[in-house]
């Protein structure tokens, strides 16, 4: 049988959060490669006989550098192997899935991208807040934390960011003071409703609610862990009385971030 990868997106949190697609070739796998933001109930999905590796990163700490992760995959696919690689979320959000692909296309090896859940769209729903909402928020931006930086913002245009109804920041909590300034000085109304949301969609979930101009205050009193989802804009005021995610009635499963 010839080799083939799968890039795989587990979706956020919870373990049946998963696709159909994503359960059934993970269910098929001869090998997982696999991130910390993923349950860990996930990799027992995978047969028995399937080796398991784990190449997530951790601040200050990657398992295997993301050149090592593409040449592993080309290896195991030329192997005749059938290969997972499972990310949190989406694949195609942050998750390095170009370079992934194109690795495997510049081999001539046969790939699958199966699409996730993305945490951009499934956390802040757990946390009561749908990204638009007629009449007041008909668009809305993705965009990483990492943008912002102690020495000022990246290329891209803050001001942009600044005019979109909702704003929503993966990786935020690291630079949370840096992004909520980046707003305010690109025009954003510092009264304008946020919510940082941690670890979404799993029992320990947690969200803040305050404004733009008072979140990090309120962060550093409360300390919040990562991961965190941060929304900007009208719609997050909705996490007040939408809310409907009960984080002690939810299944416990364990999260590879705990590790």
């Amino acid at each position: 049988m010839s080799g083939k990868a799968y890039l795989v997106g587990a979706g956020p949190g919870r373990a049946d959060l998963i696709t159909v697609r994503g359960l059934t070739v993970l269910r098929q796998a001869d090998v997982v490669l696999y991130d910390r933001l993923i349950a860990a109930a996930l990799l027992d999905e995978a047969p028995a006989h399937a080796e398991r590796i784990f190449v997530g990163k951790r601040p200050g700490h990657h398992a295997f550098r993301q050149d090592g992760i593409n040449e592993t995959l080309v290896r195991l696919v030329r192997e005749g192997l059938q290969v997972v690689r499972l990310k949190g979320g989406d694949p195609g959000v942050f998750a390095h899935v170009a370079e992934e692909a194109a690795a495997l296309a510049a081999a001539g090896l046969p790939f699958e991208i199966v699409p996730g859940v993305s945490s951009a769209l499934a956390v802040p729903l757990y946390a009561g807040i749908p990204l638009t909402w007629r009449g007041v928020a008909t668009a809305f931006t993705v965009v990483s934390g990492h943008e912002a930086t102690p020495h000022g913002c990246s290329g891209i245009s803050w001001s942009l960011l600044a005019a979109s109804p909702t704003v929503v920041v993966l990786m935020a909590l690291g630079r949370l003071e840096q992004v909520c300034s980046a707003l305010i000085a690109a025009g954003r109304n510092p009264d304008t409703p946020a919510a940082l949301i941690s670890r979404g969609a799993t029992s320990q979930q947690a969200t803040l609610r305050a404004t733009l101009a008072t979140l990090c205050d309120q962060q550093r009193l409360i300390q919040l862990p990562p991961p965190a989802v941060l929304v900007v804009g009208e719609v997050a005021a909705l996490a007040d009385r939408l809310a409907w995610y009960n984080p002690a009635r939810s299944p416990g499963d364990a999260m590879l971030w705990e590790e």
